[in-house]
């Protein structure tokens, strides 16, 4: 398999003592190669005005020991730093020709820049200028001011590049960070926005579910009493039941389609405010005697008032035919003012003896009226008619500006 640069380059990264172990090899051995090969009078080096002592075993050694260190840079940087400035002041001593002994230093000055603080960098720069100052002043070299700025203006760079490109390390995982915590940010929005569908759903069914299979109960048990003495009656209450189940399964696969995965949602068109009359008209079929009045001006309404409206309405209207009793009559009175929707739905059935079953019952619907109506900012109360009964309120709030009029049918 063929090599490219970049694939070197990513894993000698990816390895970093072998990236800096190779790296301390070669410049060990350029370092000893131009000892080596220095000539007599040769190598004084930069700095030096004397030609240096003839290279030997422990010129070799402690040039060497000023550039391996290198291998280890990541690890500890300033303690080697430290530690190199032993054997370059013996070379300095000792007049032996240092070689490539210095660039050790500076490597080792960058790491330190790079891999630790603040604090530590601007301590290895100090410890950096005063092994050279050291040289200096114990006369083993002879600098000029020229000298002294180029060596100023090497150790300075050195610092400023690893300080960079450490900051650039933090800049860019201080990204990666804030990433991460945006990705995270968005799950957990995707998460509330989920449990939120899926307790709308779940409010869709119940509404669905309650009042239809409600009705048809209502139906069924008039169906089974006149099945001998009043067949046709009977019959007409069947039609009905199987109508109102077909209508049952077409909203609730309306409502659950959006669920599915494998393929485009069933959608179809949610019911509102201009469908109470046929709710009206259902109810009438299964026993309960109800009035429909729509007071003012009948307005269109926003799309999520009008579905909660209708739903309100549905329950109350459930809940009287469930618990009103027989021979019991309901009202719905719908007013619509500037800014304001009201709606009233209340029935004459067994009071009192009826009220712990619709307030305190097991069933979810009044926690749906209630959660739909704080939705919009509404307002609504829940509760005994004067009379004997039982009634509900709700008062939706509408936005100045009023929508295009459109009439109930």
């Amino acid at each position: 398999m063929r090599t490219t640069p970049g694939s070197t380059r990513s894993w000698l990264r990816a390895h970093p003592l072998i990236y800096d172990s190779v790296l301390a090899v070669v410049l060990t051995t350029a370092s000893l190669w131009w000892i080596v090969s220095a000539g007599p009078g040769e190598g004084a080096g930069w700095l030096r005005s004397a030609a240096p002592r003839p290279a030997d075993a422990l010129n070799l050694i402690l040039a060497a020991a000023c550039t391996l260190p290198v291998a280890l840079r990541r690890s500890r940087p300033f303690v080697l730093l430290v530690a190199t400035c032993v054997p370059q002041a013996m070379l300095d001593t000792l007049h032996y020709d240092p070689g490539l002994s210095e660039f050790g230093g500076l490597v080792l000055l960058y790491s330190v820049a790079t891999c630790r603080g603040l604090a530590l960098s601007l301590a290895a720069l100090i410890v950096s200028f005063a092994s050279y100052l050291a040289s200096a002043v114990s006369g083993v070299i002879s600098p000029s001011w020229t000298d002294h700025v180029v060596v100023t203006a090497v150790l300075l760079l050195c610092w400023v590049c690893g300080r960079a490109l450490r900051l650039r390390r933090a800049y860019l995982a201080e990204l990666v960070q804030r990433a991460d915590r945006l990705e995270r940010a968005r799950e957990a929005d995707t998460r509330a926005a989920r449990a939120e569908e899926r307790s709308r759903i779940a409010r869709e069914l119940h509404d669905v579910v309650a009042h239809h299979v409600s009705v048809m109960t209502v139906q069924a048990a008039a169906a089974r009493k006149m099945l001998d003495t009043k067949p046709d009656v009977a019959r007409d209450a069947l039609s009905a039941i199987e109508e109102m189940g077909r209508t049952a399964m077409a909203e609730m696969r309306s409502i659950v389609g959006v669920l599915r995965t494998d393929g485009p949602a069933e959608r179809g068109p949610q019911p509102g405010m201009h469908d109470l009359p046929a709710l009206v008209e259902q109810m009438r079929e299964a026993g309960l005697r109800t009035q429909l009045w729509i007071e003012g001006e009948r307005r269109g309404l926003p799309p999520g008032v009008d579905l909660a409206a209708y739903r309100l309405v549905q329950e109350a209207l459930t809940n009287s035919l469930r618990h009103a009793g027989p021979a019991a009559r309901a009202w719905v009175t719908v007013r619509h003012e500037p800014n304001e929707l009201s709606i009233h739905v209340e029935d004459d059935g067994r009071g009192a003896a009826a009220e712990p079953a619709r307030i305190g019952g097991k069933g979810h619907g009044l926690v749906g009226i209630r959660e739909r109506v704080a939705l919009y900012g509404g307002v609504l109360r829940i509760g005994p008619r004067t009379g004997g009964g039982f009634e509900v309120r709700a008062q939706f709030p509408l936005s100045d500006s009023p929508l295009s009029h459109s009439p109930l049918t």
